[in-house]
């Protein structure tokens, strides 16, 4: 194990986050299977590090009672969001991770936030190597670098970070974390960091050291 993983661990441990380590990617979904339970109702947030590793078609495969937002529509979305506030385990990434055990995560809807704060009987992050950070200002500069502009791609928004590859508040000398653009479609709403958790263990951070999602 990496050093500044393990440091890592340390932290989130000691910040009632309950960290697990997985040196590939192929490791995540034996793992999660003894994690949740059949029948168990389960929602996620958007993520590609989710998908990689098999997750995303493990909740999906009709053995959990699986609350999709994509099979929903206008008003009813809401309704989806709802339903997962209430589920029994949610699954998602995190925009970055801190040596310091800090979970940072950023978010346009804030459904996933929301969910990550409070809500579900537990969270369970799946998070690559490479979204581990030494601090909350590095923690910040990776969302805007390395998580927001290719989001934006992904989900086709039409954004500035989108078309310069980087967050526009970078061509400020000192940006502000909050600091972006002006756009209505913009993803960077709400920022959420993640320290002493009162619920020890509620949040569960799998590690896997291979380089997953944004």
């Amino acid at each position: 194990m990496e050093k500044y993983i393990e440091k890592t661990m340390a932290a989130l441990e000691k910040n009632g986050i309950k960290p697990y380590y997985l040196e590939t990617k192929d490791e995540v979904v034996p793992l999660v299977k003894t994690l949740i339970n059949k029948g168990e109702s389960i929602s996620n947030g958007g993520s590609e590090s989710l998908k990689q590793t098999g997750v995303s078609a493990l909740i999906s495969n009709g053995d959990y009672d699986f609350i999709d937002r994509s099979k929903y529509e206008g008003e009813a979305v809401r309704e989806a969001y709802i339903k997962a506030f209430g589920c029994d385990t949610y699954f998602c990434s995190s925009n970055a991770v801190t040596e310091r055990g800090e979970l940072y995560n950023v978010d346009g809807n804030s459904n996933r936030v929301a969910c990550i704060v409070y809500g579900p009987k537990q969270v369970i992050m799946v998070v690559g190597k490479n979204k581990i950070v030494p601090d909350i200002n590095a923690a910040i500069k990776r969302v805007k670098e390395k998580a927001a502009p290719p989001n934006c791609v992904r989900l086709n928004i039409d954004s500035a970070c989108s078309k310069l590859g980087k967050c526009v508040s970078l061509t400020k000398e000192n940006p502000f974390m909050c600091d972006g653009c002006a756009a209505d479609s913009r993803i960077c709403c709400n920022y959420v960091v993640s320290a002493k958790q009162r619920h020890k263990d509620r949040i569960k951070v799998i590690i896997v050291n291979e380089d997953l999602g944004y």
